[in-house]
């Protein structure tokens, strides 16, 4: 249809710009103000006690509230009740310790070690002794006043070789070493307080975001608490995790074993050559661990020991290690028997639903635990026992093969529900030994930046799913959410009743899952769901050198993800 050519007229630049929010409220102010003016007008006409908005979305990508508005755009807040959101005030808040402690003790280099499941890292110090209860007590009162003063947080492009010539001014070996691998010729700093430092990710306008944290003293380190997605206006309170703690602790010793600390020295090892050596330790410390584990199993089975109950979040190589425990077992004289939990599924129309309406097959109760029990204390017994089988076809629970165990024979039994105390109430605890199996990651990218566990498992499951399922990125990305949710419910609050955790994280898994992941992670489109998530697991891949898949043993906990595993088929006690 054509146009009449009088309703076209001569105008002037715009002098305002308009911001619709996703109630479809749209603001109006002078073009050039930053997002964070027009956001905070928004929150002013709706106050609530919710997360606090700390980002937003515009066009598809993330955009930090420091930057100008330009033109007319629509957006989504980005809050701490999110992933991103969470992210981004983690990140800031490490920023404000870090710079809160320099002031207070220039000769200090912070440390963010790992983080804690009550929602805290646990950070340390080098260059110096331990801070005292006392010394950790006036950075937080430090890091309070920069609040208070809401010092802006600046965001600085910067020449890489002047980036580097100031880490090393500053005594960031670490940093230097990232950077001796960065293609790109710029970096992107932040600044508060005339402090610069690179973090990688966004952050909030200014300090005085950053009113919920606590800091203080445990073990020979201390805790940054910061407020979890779930609870995103209170600091839960803080639960200690010694064997969480232990197994972080074994990890530190590991990587100071292969001189591997963070990426910048993995990288160093792919290059000067040393990979295949790298892989072959870190493999011998896995088994090494594994063979330890199967001892003490072994070591209390003439005192009535049975039943080896293994649990662990989605994608931590729980299917590989149950099987390499199972022939260090063997190793030991013992009979290992596989028994899975699947089987005792209630018949599909008792299964719980949960809050939408849909079945929740992560719920206890979709095991039938009273026929497991009995099951179980009649195997130990050494009775004939009809193992059920469920057909997954039909929804209905069928009778399958009769088994008779030795005095010789360890059930290992792997599921989501293995450190309940309620799955196998039955049993006496002296015939049950827990193990809580997870990647818990601690090769950082740097002193300061994390690479998150659960970045490191989503990774593996999106590789995972292609090989053996056929799904591509975006269907694994689309169901991580609901996974995480389960994990939260069903397994993280049980991890401390554990006997004994295994870290099935390699030092060198990113490098390999690198070459694998790309590909599919570039197929999510920017008009797609999980767009700007595939981007930044593609940005924390681009930091590593990649590695050829063949130097991975084929009985790696790693081949369970990226297949040529020589244990995929194997089923102990059943060859």
């Amino acid at each position: 249809m054509a146009v009449r050519t009088s309703v076209i007229r001569h105008a002037e630049p715009r002098t305002v710009v308009q911001v619709t929010f996703p109630d479809n409220t749209i603001l109006e102010g002078p073009v050039g103000a930053t997002l964070e003016t027009f956001v905070r007008a928004y929150v002013d006409e709706q106050p609530t006690h919710g997360a606090l908005s700390v980002a937003a979305i515009v066009d598809g990508r993330l955009r930090e509230l420091t930057m100008p508005v330009v033109r007319d755009i629509r957006i989504e807040l980005v809050k701490t009740d999110s992933g991103d959101g969470g992210r981004i005030y983690r990140r800031s808040l490490a920023f404000l310790l870090t710079v809160a402690a320099t002031e207070l003790f220039p000769d200090a280099q912070i440390e963010i070690n790992y983080s804690l499941p009550s929602g805290a890292y646990f950070c340390n110090v080098r260059g110096r002794d331990p801070f005292s209860a006392e010394e950790i007590e006036s950075i937080k009162t430090r890091m309070q006043e920069i609040v208070a003063e809401n010092e802006p947080i600046t965001r600085h492009e910067v020449k890489l070789e002047d980036a580097v010539e100031l880490f090393k001014t500053c005594g960031d070996d670490d940093k230097v070493r990232l950077l001796e691998f960065r293609t790109k010729d710029y970096l992107t700093l932040y600044k508060l307080r005339g402090e610069y430092d690179y973090f990688y990710g966004y952050m909030v306008p200014n300090s005085g975001y950053l009113t919920l944290f606590n800091l203080f003293q445990d073990d020979d380190g201390f805790v940054l608490q910061y407020p979890r997605r779930e609870s995103p206006t209170i600091i839960q309170p803080y639960t200690h995790s010694p064997q969480l703690t232990a197994n972080f602790r074994q990890t530190e010793e590991w990587l100071r074993l292969l001189g591997v600390e963070d990426i910048g020295h993995l990288n160093q090892a792919i290059r000067d050559g040393r990979a295949r050596e790298l892989v072959l330790v870190n493999e011998a410390l896995h088994e090494q661990r594994i063979a330890q584990i199967a001892s003490d199993i072994a070591q209390r089975h003439p005192d009535g020991l049975r039943l080896v109950l293994i649990a662990g979040p989605s994608s931590s190589g729980k299917t590989t290690f149950s099987k390499r425990l199972a022939v260090q077992l063997m190793a030991q004289g013992l009979q290992p028997y596989t028994l899975e939990m699947d089987a005792y599924f209630v018949d599909r129309h008792l299964t719980p639903r949960d809050e939408n309406g849909e079945y929740d097959y992560e719920a206890l109760e979709t095991v039938d635990v009273p026929l497991f029990n009995q099951q179980l204390l009649d195997l130990i017994a050494g009775k004939p026992v009809p193992i059920p089988h469920f057909d997954f076809k039909s929804g209905l629970r069928q009778l399958g093969e009769e088994v008779q165990l030795s005095p010789d024979h360890i059930l290992i039994i792997e599921g989501i529900h293995g450190l309940n105390p309620q799955l196998v109430s039955a049993l006496p605890t002296a015939r049950i030994y827990r193990l809580y199996v997870s990647a818990l990651t601690q090769l950082n990218v740097d002193r300061h930046n994390r690479v998150p566990t659960t970045d490191v498992r989503l990774i593996r499951r999106i590789v995972r799913d292609a090989t053996y399922r056929g799904y591509s990125a975006l269907d694994t990305l689309s169901r991580w959410e609901s996974v995480r949710r389960g994990e939260k419910r069903n397994i993280f609050p049980y991890q401390e009743h554990a006997d004994v955790m295994f870290n099935s994280a390699l030092v060198y898994e990113l490098a390999v899952l690198r070459p694998l992941a790309e590909p599919l992670l570039l197929q999510v489109e920017p008009s797609q769901a999980h767009y700007l998530e595939a981007r930044r697991l593609l940005a924390i891949l681009g930091w590593l050198m990649p590695m050829d898949t063949e130097l991975v043993p084929d009985n790696s906990l790693l081949r369970e993800f990226i297949g040529g595993s020589i244990l995929r088929d194997y089923s102990p006690g059943r060859s």
